[in-house]
């Protein structure tokens, strides 16, 4: 398995596991939309993230929680542009994923100091994805959702779940590496597309996605997997999503995405020392 990605140039270890750190420049996203449009705010929560021990920072313009809208092509670009300069400006060392869908607005991010793209769609959404990730050289990570968010809950009927996913991947990972992309990351899509029992099978066959030998990102946090299940609210959701972190762990996830960064950095920490005891 891949230790470490290339981040422009910085070396980011996977020896053991690390933490991306959501930072949504959204007024809609299902958690925390609407509280980072501001300058001030947005560079105070990328300082809170990365003094909690976040490795890497995920900027978001775009809410794809289920039933999302889209926004238009020119505003996302505008918003992740102008973020992702003033993140580079601020945190000169800190690596910045791009949270997109778009080929545009990613190379753009990239332009501007981003160093990993992180794609929902797992290049399915825009065909000039694949090829784009090839040509920039930049980690990339490959996300399983079978429709736009406005419409991927009514896509929840597979064949058989982890082996169409696995099947996905695959595909996936073939075009990629015909493009000569490297430092892939794959991420299963826990919520897109899947129901809650869905969800919870990929996270009890977790394993089953290391066969490509690859990084595995996590993102649960605070997610309706886990406040529905709990009958709660996303804002309740913290210590169950501690309880799915440490699942996720024990079944080989090597990157999670989280709100709540100081949290998942303790359970790594114990999980980590609990393996090495």
């Amino acid at each position: 398995m891949h230790t470490q990605i290339n981040c422009s140039g910085h070396l980011l270890s996977l020896e053991k596991p690390i933490v991306m750190g959501i930072l949504n420049v959204t007024r809609d996203s299902f958690f925390d939309g609407g509280r980072y449009t501001t300058q001030e705010a947005v560079v105070d929560r990328a300082g809170q993230l990365l003094d909690e021990g976040a490795a890497i920072i995920d900027v978001g313009a775009v809410s794809t929680r289920p039933n999302a809208a889209d926004i238009p092509e020119e505003q996302e670009l505008t918003v992740i542009r102008d973020t992702v300069q003033l993140l580079h400006r601020q945190f000169p060392g800190a690596p910045i994923s791009v949270d997109t869908w778009r080929a545009s607005v990613a190379k753009v991010a990239v332009e501007n100091g981003a160093s990993i793209i992180n794609d929902i769609s797992g290049g399915t959404f825009d065909e000039a994805m694949i090829p784009l990730v090839g040509a920039l050289q930049v980690p990339y990570c490959l996300t399983h959702t079978p429709a736009k968010p406005d419409v991927m809950q009514t896509q929840t009927h597979y064949q058989d779940l982890i082996a169409d996913m696995l099947s996905f991947f695959g595909q996936q990972i073939e075009k990629l590496r015909q493009h000569h992309a490297h430092d892939i990351l794959i991420d299963p899509g826990f919520g897109f597309g899947k129901t809650l029992e869905q969800n919870y099978t990929i996270l009890k066959n977790l394993e089953a996605f290391q066969t490509f030998g690859l990084p595995i990102l996590v993102g649960v946090s605070r997610k309706s997997m886990i406040y529905k299940l709990l009958q709660t609210s996303p804002q309740e959701a913290l210590n169950g999503t501690t309880a799915v972190h440490t699942l996720a762990l024990t079944h080989g996830a090597d990157i999670l995405r989280v709100h709540d960064v100081r949290m998942a950095m303790e359970t790594i920490h114990i999980f980590d020392f609990y393996h090495h005891v």
